[in-house]
């Protein structure tokens, strides 16, 4: 073993757990330190102030500028309190992370000193340089003018010494820059569209929230390791190891002990999640060796994403505090699973119904039914957008491979609500009339309460399972913003329930009954949605074929897959949501391109280099020492006996060869592909051109450096093992 590894690997197996002081108050009464929530606003803001602020976060009412100025005076009293000197508009740009800019609490106070100001105006709105981010070509560097605007429905909160307030990010011209402002929009028409459904079930529903509860999957690794590992260092995964002896076979770690060291760094981290108001419940050990999760209770998907992307930073501060460093790309190593988050979606009323759930009544299993088939309706009539929303080149790694689902968007119901929907789907227009005639609802389904107890969540190659009371979508990728998918899958479930009332309306004005009315519509659906329903093995290459047959998007190039948010049915969607204009789509996908284009780009410089300084140099030497110990053998022995003894060397010196002539022939021309590509103009077909040409050089490359580490003596091998990666806690 080389001396850095052997260095890295002897510290990392002697690290002990950080001890963590724990907080002399109950959870319950640390929740929400750190945030300016409303029991603080009560506290902090006059009572008007306070009236006005909650209006604005509950029914997006407008704040005039003394209001602002009474809230800000509020904020900067209680976060100066807790030690604050700064404050910062946080936000969440093109770029799957967080941006801030830090101000100081301090103004002039035109007599030749300080004083510390914090006005309305700073708080509703900065301004940073739109330029400087990703903005697929919206803003020019010399147009750089961009807007961080205050978003009053996500409260709050102090970090260290900084003052964080959750803002969206757009451009002078007022197109988005960021993920938050089109999920607002995208939250905003869900709740305007599932409302005007609502009220054929109850007149008094006012308002539809989309909840969110997000699943995060990650990988820790001793940090003296990954320091080790210039790929994991630079790029989040390891472009090439043999896969160890042992991973995840023996089952042994999923659900297993939690490593003391691990538990360590769980415990601080819960305890400072939950210090800035992120309810975590959950924490497990997951399927690969080192892989574990964390869930919050469910929360309303604005608030759940912020609270998602504020975790993920937590989780990299805390991680290195432990001597840890947090995987959060989708597939840091071959071989074992990979990590997701998955999102579980519902929709919840102002009356505290949630509409995914079935009900007692065969009024309140109608609406439940008519909610779910809408969502298969969205899903299917989208599917290729949803599949656009959570696809980039690290998640392309993980779809389909173990328990990650295929790339092929479809959702599974389980046997109860299959039958339930078959059953409607097969009643005749005579049978529909008498089920919802003018004597009221005879909706004879008597499968529907049984839902309640049927475990509907089996099929782990689901990428959209109906589960109980909620639909999860689980192909999103563990380092995306969960925005992504809930800003394409809130939108499309608003078109369709909007369609879906102008459908029963027609029907109703022509004399229809209402239930009458919803039941044909809702059979027209299931009908119509039948493809996206699909109970049995998604790995399966009959599947595959099944699905082209269906007419699913089945594309699995990611750049072409990226087309879906450019095609008519989804920029119709968009702009008549009012989520996003063609300008803002275009735009986005000129990032997707050019960011997948990049992290190749970025993988194939690291292997390069990787190959160059350390796995050709190595094997070089190793090849080298077996030549001298044939030499020696011929030397010593007689011909015929030295070629005996020396016969195993001379074919392992012949296989080195072998593979360092491909790596080093490969490399070159993978330097040679990435000039032509770097040469298209165009970032669609640039990105195609690195999918097509360059990614695959990846993995042929990657095949041999794999297949000299098990060649190669350990003792010369310079970079961590999988073995060391994945079992040294």
């Amino acid at each position: 073993m080389s001396t850095l590894r052997f260095n890295v690997v002897e510290k990392a197996f002697q690290a002990k757990p950080v001890e963590v002081p724990v907080p002399a108050e109950r959870p319950a009464e640390y929740f929400g330190k750190y945030v300016f929530n409303r029991e603080k606003m009560f506290r902090y803001l006059p009572a008007n102030v306070y009236a006005r602020l909650t209006d604005a976060m509950d029914h997006g009412a407008a704040l005039d500028r003394d209001v602002a100025d009474e809230v800000a005076a509020g904020m900067k009293r209680w976060a100066m309190e807790l030690g604050a000197t700064h404050y910062t508009h946080w936000f969440q740009p093109l770029t799957e992370g967080t941006a801030e800019k830090h101000d100081a609490f301090v103004e002039h106070d035109g007599k030749g000193g300080m004083v510390e100001e914090f006005s309305g105006k700073l708080l509703v709105q900065q301004e940073p340089d739109a330029s400087s981010f990703p903005n697929g070509g919206i803003r020019n560097t010399f147009e750089a003018r961009g807007y961080s605007a205050w978003d009053p429905s996500s409260p709050v909160f102090v970090v260290g010494d900084t003052l964080c307030i959750p803002t969206v990010f757009i451009a002078y011209t007022g197109e988005s820059l960021d993920y938050k402002a089109p999920l607002l929009k995208a939250l905003r028409a869900v709740d305007k569209a599932a409302t005007d459904v609502c009220h054929y079930f109850d007149p008094d529903v006012r308002k539809v929230v989309a909840y969110l509860g997000w699943e995060q999957e990650y990988f820790l690794v001793d940090e003296g390791l990954y320091a080790a590992r210039p790929d994991l260092l630079l790029t989040g995964r390891t472009l090439m190891g043999h896969e160890a002896s042992k991973n995840q076979q023996l089952e042994d770690h999923y659900f297993g002990a939690i490593p003391t060291r691990v538990a360590a760094f769980m415990k601080d981290l819960e305890i400072q999640a939950l210090e800035l108001g992120i309810p975590v419940k959950t924490r497990h050990n997951e399927v690969a060796p080192n892989q574990f999760e964390l869930a919050p209770i469910f929360e309303e998907c604005n608030l759940a994403v912020d609270h998602n992307m504020l975790i993920m930073s937590l989780m990299r501060k805390v991680a290195r505090t432990h001597g840890f460093r947090v995987l959060l790309h989708e597939k840091p190593f071959k071989g074992v699973n990979g990590s997701g988050k998955h999102n579980n979606w519902s929709l919840g009323t102002d009356t505290d119904i949630l509409l995914m759930a079935p009900g007692k009544t065969e009024e309140e299993n109608l609406r439940f039914i008519t909610f779910v088939v809408n969502t298969l309706m969205a899903v299917y009539r989208h599917n290729g957008l949803l599949k656009a929303s959570i696809m980039s080149a690290t998640n392309a790694h993980r779809l389909g491979a173990n328990e990650a689902p295929p790339a092929i968007i479809s959702s599974f119901l389980g046997t109860q609500l299959s039958r339930v929907l078959d059953h409607l789907e097969d009643s005749t227009p005579d049978e529909l009339l008498a089920l919802g005639g003018k004597h009221g609802m005879k909706l004879d389904i008597p499968q529907i309460p049984e839902l309640l107890i049927d475990n509907t969540d089996r099929n782990r190659t689901s990428p959209f399972a109906f589960t109980g009371n909620r639909f999860e979508f689980r192909a999103v990728g563990s380092e995306a913003n969960c925005a992504s998918a809930m800003i394409a899958l809130n939108a499309a479930v608003a078109e369709q329930l909007t369609d879906f009332k102008r459908e029963v309306d027609a029907l109703i004005e022509q004399g229809e009954p209402k239930v009458s009315a919803l039941l044909q519509v809702i059979r027209r659906c299931i009908k119509a949605c039948k493809a996206i329903r699909f109970d049995g093995n998604g790995y399966s290459e009959e599947w595959k074929a099944e699905a082209v047959r269906r007419g699913l998007d089945c594309e699995t190039s990611v750049p072409v897959i990226f087309d879906n948010y450019l095609s008519e049915d989804s920029v119709r969607m968009f702009e008549t949501t009012g989520v996003m204009t063609r300008k803002e789509l275009e735009a986005r996908n000129e990032v997707k391109w050019e960011t997948y284009t990049k992290k190749i780009q970025i993988e194939a410089r690291v292997l390069g280099d990787l190959v160059m300084n350390h796995i050709v140099p190595v094997a070089t030497e190793y090849q080298t020492r077996l030549i001298d110990n044939v030499y020696k053998l011929k030397s010593i022995f007689p011909a015929e006996k030295a070629d005996k003894l020396s016969a195993e060397n001379t074919a392992i010196i012949c296989q080195i060869a072998e593979h360092t002539t491909y790596i080093k022939e490969h490399v070159d021309a993978m330097i040679e592909a990435r000039k032509v590509a770097n040469r298209i103009a165009d970032e669609r077909e640039k990105a195609i051109a690195y999918h097509d040409t360059i990614a695959p050089m990846l993995e042929q490359i990657r095949y041999h450096i794999d297949k000299l580490e098990l060649m190669v003596d350990d003792q010369m091998w310079t970079l961590p093992k999988y073995r060391e990666l994945l079992f040294i806690r």
